[in-house]
């Protein structure tokens, strides 16, 4: 839960977002997703990642995370829109969306579910990436994670074929289904299973072989799968887009 609050001293907007604890009586403690949002939110200061201030315990005992006031949910100012967004606002969108992302990834740190609705806007123009809850710190080389991350929409495909071991690139695969988004004002792939999404990849995409996606073969979802040859119809999908973006 979000709440729009103002600071008394300063009389600076801010948000405050609840984090809801568990059952104390049972002590369950402070929640793990919470506990990793704050680590990494606190440790990244750009101006593309929504900016933590302050952790604060109310007299109820609630805890709330204060946080930069931002005045849209992006996936619900694409939804209030009557229009598509025009070129060079799409170029201005991604760009800020790169940035973060380009930052965070250079300091450790993969978000695991980034989608329309994780992004934030002011009246200003300018984007932030926000809900940390599922991010992680990696390493050089990898270990193993989970492969149930990511919102299905927005999930990249050695995901959804069972990989353990992934980094940055799956984060960069999310960023490409928002940059469909947001030219085509609609998800780029839509599916309601893990199988629907990776029939769906493959028909947008292009068939899976070694020639381009080496030892796909030794995934765990991908060990009995054979697939007619597909070529790639992305320039169908989304044809207004140049060569050039």
């Amino acid at each position: 839960v979000v709440f729009r609050a103002k600071c008394r001293v300063s009389d600076k907007v801010v948000a405050l977002k609840q984090v809801k604890l568990g059952d104390t009586r049972q002590r369950e403690g402070f929640p793990l997703t919470a506990l990793r949002e704050l680590t990494v939110l606190l440790g990244l200061r750009h101006q593309n990642i929504v900016d933590v201030h302050e952790v604060v315990v109310s007299p109820k005992k609630q805890v709330f995370m204060v946080m930069e006031y931002m005045e849209h949910d992006f996936r619900s100012l694409m939804e209030s829109m009557h229009r598509p967004f025009r070129t060079s606002e799409v170029k201005c969108l991604v760009q800020q969306l790169l940035a973060g992302t380009e930052f965070m990834h250079r300091h450790w740190v993969i978000h695991r579910d980034l989608k329309t609705s994780n992004l934030l806007m002011d009246n200003k123009g300018n984007l932030k990436l926000c809900d940390f809850g599922l991010a992680r710190l990696y390493t050089d080389p990898v270990h193993n994670m989970t492969p149930e991350v990511v919102t299905l929409w927005y999930r990249a495909p050695e995901l959804l074929y069972g990989q353990k071991t992934y980094g940055t690139a799956i984060d960069m695969w999310s960023v490409g289904c928002i940059f469909g988004e947001l030219v085509l004002k609609e998800p780029l792939i839509k599916g309601r299973s893990e199988q629907e999404m990776r029939d769906k990849i493959v028909e947008l995409m292009g068939s899976p072989d070694e020639d381009n996606w080496p030892k796909f073969k030794e995934l765990p979802g991908a060990k009995n799968i054979r697939y007619k040859k597909r070529l790639c119809q992305l320039r169908d999908k989304i044809p207004k887009v140049s060569y050039t973006g």
